[in-house]
């Protein structure tokens, strides 16, 4: 995400690439599936800490999604930031579970990997975001505060 001079403005990111990070991490997931290759579960770790904690300018997902909207002239569509980076921390929590499961009971992966999947599809091929709605909902619960 680019640097924004207003604070509305810096609470926006692109819809586009969003839908593309997202449909990376749908495909490290399935190959993580089929390969069982270690590194893809840390891969996915690393990436969604720096998203959920303010770094993504530093996300592999992210920079070649970003590269991609530009190269493909994707429209810019601005969203809400504060929900996408709620749903990246509960992709965090999944992909800390993966690696902790790789390494402790593998054959225990294959639900919590599967469900991390379902997510990331419905987020890129849809453009639906669970994570988002489940942020919306709380939000809630703090005008009660």
């Amino acid at each position: 995400m680019s640097h924004y001079s207003n604070n509305a403005a810096a609470s926006q990111t692109n819809e586009s690439k969003v839908r593309l990070t997202a449909f990376f991490v749908l495909v490290l997931v399935i190959s993580y599936l089929l390969l069982k290759v270690f590194l893809i579960p840390v891969l996915l770790v690393i990436d969604f800490a720096l998203r959920s904690f303010n770094l993504g300018k530093y996300s592999p997902l992210a920079f070649f999604s970003e590269l991609l909207v530009k190269t493909l002239k994707l429209p810019v569509i601005p969203v809400y930031l504060p929900p996408k980076r709620f749903a990246a921390r509960i992709g965090l929590l999944f992909s800390v579970a993966i690696l902790i499961l790789h390494l402790l009971i593998p054959e225990a992966v294959l639900p919590v990997a599967v469900v991390l999947a379902f997510f990331a599809a419905l987020e890129s091929l849809f453009g639906f975001c669970a994570g988002c709605y489940v942020y919306n909902f709380l939000q809630r619960f703090k005008k009660f505060e």
